[in-house]
C-alpha cells in the first residue's frame, strides 16, 4: 500500500516536473499560465493533462494541431512514479522517504532539463541546497565522515549538530573539489570544462547524502559521462573537441542511483 500511494503521488509530481523542466530554464513561471501546446499555444483541458493516460489516449500528439508530444513528458512521470515507489518500499512513509522522494524528483527535474537546454535550473540546485539542509536536522544524513574526523578532534557533537555538520561538509567540500578541477583544466586548456551548474548540483547532493554520496555520485557520473559521451561522439560523428556533454544529467543518474540503494552505498 505504502508503495502505491507514493508511486501514485509521483505520477503527479511528475506532471509538475514536466512544466518545471520546461519553464525554469526559460525563465518562465510555473504557476501562469497554465498548460498549454507550445505550438498552437491552445490550454491543455483537465483530461488531456492527467498523467500517463492522456499521453496514451492522444497516441502523443496534441488533440487541436496533432504536433507530437514529447517523450519526455510520460517518460518523467513513469520514473518519478517508480523512484517514489521504490523509496516507499525501503523507507515505509516516513520524513526519510519524504526527503529523499524530494531529492528524487530534483535530480529527475536536473537530468532532463540539462539533456534538454544544458542548464541546471537553480530553482533545483540552490533550492536543493537548501532544503537538503533543513532535513538534515530532523532526518539523520546517511553518512558518518565527520563524526570519525571529530571523535580524532576529541569532541562528540549531538545528534542534530552531526546530520547538520554532515550536509555542510558533504556539501561544500565535494563542491569546491569539482569546482577547483574545473577551474584548473580552465586555466591548462583555455576554455571551460566544467559548468557552475554541476558544482551547484554536488552542493546540493551533499546537503541529502554526506560527502560519500556526492563521491559515489562525481566517480559514477564521471564514469557514466566518459562512456556514453565517447559512444554518442563517435555515433553521430560529433566533434570531441567542441561537443556539450550534459555532465549534470549523468550526475544527477548517478545520484539517484544512489537514493535508490541508500542503505547500500559501495564505501
Amino acid at each position: 500500500m505504502p508503495e502505491l500511494l507514493a508511486g501514485l503521488f509521483g505520477l503527479l509530481i511528475g506532471s509538475f516536473l514536466n512544466v518545471c523542466i520546461y519553464r525554469w530554464p526559460r525563465d518562465l513561471s510555473v504557476v501562469r499560465p497554465r498548460s498549454r501546446c507550445t505550438r498552437c499555444e491552445r490550454q491543455i483541458a483537465w483530461y488531456d493533462n492527467v498523467p500517463l493516460v492522456s499521453y496514451a489516449v492522444l497516441r502523443g500528439r496534441c488533440r487541436y494541431c496533432a504536433a507530437s508530444i514529447p517523450w519526455r513528458y510520460p517518460a518523467v512521470e513513469l520514473l518519478t512514479a517508480l523512484s517514489f515507489a521504490a523509496i516507499a518500499s525501503q523507507h515505509r512513509l516516513t520524513p526519510e522517504a519524504a526527503k529523499y522522494c524530494i531529492l528524487a524528483a530534483m535530480l529527475i527535474g536536473l537530468v532532463f532539463s540539462d539533456l534538454e537546454t544544458l542548464i541546471l535550473p537553480d530553482e533545483f540546485t540552490i533550492g536543493g541546497f537548501f532544503i537538503g539542509m533543513a532535513f538534515a536536522s530532523f532526518v539523520r544524513v546517511p553518512d558518518s565522515t565527520f563524526a570519525i574526523l571529530a571523535a580524532l578532534a576529541g569532541f562528540a557533537p549531538g545528534p542534530r549538530v552531526s546530520s547538520l555538520a554532515e550536509a555542510a561538509f558533504g556539501s561544500l567540500f565535494p563542491a569546491f573539489a569539482l569546482w577547483l578541477l574545473g577551474w584548473i583544466f580552465e586555466k591548462l586548456r583555455h576554455k571551460e570544462g566544467l559548468g557552475f551548474g554541476d558544482v551547484k548540483m554536488i552542493a546540493m547532493i551533499g546537503a541529502f547524502l554526506g560527502i560519500r554520496g556526492a563521491l559515489f555520485t562525481v566517480i559514477v557520473g564521471s564514469l557514466l559521462g566518459t562512456v556514453v559521451g565517447i559512444a554518442w561522439i563517435r555515433l553521430t560523428k560529433q566533434d570531441a573537441s567542441t561537443y556539450q556533454l550534459p555532465f549534470g544529467s549523468f550526475l544527477g543518474i548517478a545520484a539517484l542511483i544512489a537514493v535508490l540503494s541508500i542503505t547500500r552505498l559501495p564505501f
